[in-house]
């Protein structure tokens, strides 16, 4: 079994050898002793108990061959680099060096976290600070502290799984950049936003953002407060952090016959969408603080990649909702990066991960959270719980029917 990481560089090498991200975050893989070279997995790391005991003992013969009999740490280079074959099909020279790799997600976490503010001596400890997020059609929230913290609904900690040495926990929302497009394109106003981005040459968001600036100048209230009176559960997909339940479903409270000026409702609908996936992901970094206590430093930070970096209220409302400074990377392809931070270590240029992190990640956009509007958000996160309080007590209402 391969995952894609893997298979990747087995087919450029020729040669097997599975990812300490890989195995530890899938394959229940124990990393804590783990050297900086490739070592046979039977000696350390795979828990024969455990495989028997879920009836797998079938994995254990010839030593995890089928899950993995070599195992490397992320960006060490693997065996002679690019065969032959494989570098004439990359058009590239043979024994080019290969890096053993990484989940994507993971990739997003090395390509930003590292970034400089102010010039400051980033320490491995500083990462504590800090939660990348990689947020598109779903979002991973990719965080590290040099002790391990179970946080519960929250996956991890994992060891070693993204940056040598510190313990990863990961968030995550199913849905996110799929919830905004399911919200908005099946809405009924939907072809009178679409005929204005064709007609302004631009996306149906970027009309959408407009509009909201508009009705802000009409009712003569900062953009956050037209939902003041609409809200949105976000779990239309379930929820994979922190409450860790595929069952939940969305809600929306406020809907009405429809008032107001032209696209109002899918406009609110929108921005109350928005809104709730930031509440999200203030609610896993809260739980995250909430269990570290004094094993780490407090997350302040959001170092956050995507394809939602390119919408401008997604980002503003991330960063006021979760009173977090955001820092956009100077490279829009953070998960790219991440992949090119692990070559440059495997080719020598670097001798380790944070090393050639702190040299190759580099910010743009940096946001503050406006606090003009924390007590609002505050009163907007409090719905926001109470909704799913709700769901659950309408589900104990309903299981009484036999």
């Amino acid at each position: 079994f391969l995952d894609l990481v893997d298979f990747l560089t087995f087919r450029a090498t020729g040669f097997d050898v599975r990812s300490l991200c890989t195995v530890v975050c899938k394959w229940t893989f124990q990393a804590q002793n783990k050297t900086s070279k490739a070592h046979e997995s039977s000696q350390y790391g795979w828990d024969d108990s455990y495989f028997k005991a879920v009836g797998l003992s079938d994995l254990i013969s010839d030593g995890y061959r089928k899950i993995g009999s070599t195992v490397g740490t992320m960006g060490e280079p693997i065996s002679q680099g690019l065969t032959p074959e494989s570098a004439k099909e990359l058009g590239l020279n043979p024994n080019t060096s290969v890096g053993i790799g990484i989940i994507d997600a993971h990739a997003g976490g090395i390509g930003t976290l590292a970034t400089k503010i102010n010039n400051d001596d980033l320490q491995l400890e500083d990462l504590e600070k800090r939660v990348a997020v990689i947020a598109g059609t779903s979002a991973c929230h990719m965080t590290v502290a040099r002790k391990d913290v179970f946080v519960k609904g929250i996956w991890g900690p994992y060891y070693s799984a993204m940056i040598p040495g510190l313990w990863l926990t990961e968030g995550g929302q199913s849905s996110v950049g799929s919830l905004i497009d399911f919200v908005v394109q099946e809405h009924k106003d939907i072809d009178k936003v679409r005929s204005l981005a064709i007609e302004r040459s631009c996306s149906i968001y970027q009309v959408l953002n407009k509009q909201l600036e508009v009705l802000s100048k009409e009712k003569n209230i900062p953009i956050p407060y037209l939902t003041k009176d609409f809200h949105v559960l976000p779990y239309f997909h379930g929820n994979r952090s922190p409450r860790a339940d595929p069952t939940l479903r969305g809600m929306i409270s406020g809907l009405s016959l429809g008032s107001g000026s032209d696209l109002q409702a899918i406009s609110i609908l929108y921005l109350s969408t928005i809104q709730s996936i930031a509440h999200g992901t203030k609610h896993i970094i809260d739980e995250i603080n909430l269990n570290r206590g004094s094993n780490a430093h407090n997350i302040i930070s959001i170092f956050l990649s995507g394809g939602l970096t390119k919408n401008d209220i997604f980002i503003r409302e991330l960063c006021d909702i979760t009173g977090c400074e955001i820092i956009l990377p100077k490279e829009d392809d953070a998960v790219l990066l991440g992949s090119a931070i692990l070559g440059a270590v495997a080719s020598g240029d670097f001798g380790d991960i944070f090393g050639a992190m702190k040299k190759m990640n580099q910010s743009g956009l940096v946001l503050v959270p406006d606090s003009t509007k924390l007590a609002y958000h505050r009163a907007k996160h409090t719905v926001f719980q109470q909704m799913y309080h709700h769901q659950m007590e309408y589900r104990r209402i309903m299981q009484q029917i036999t």
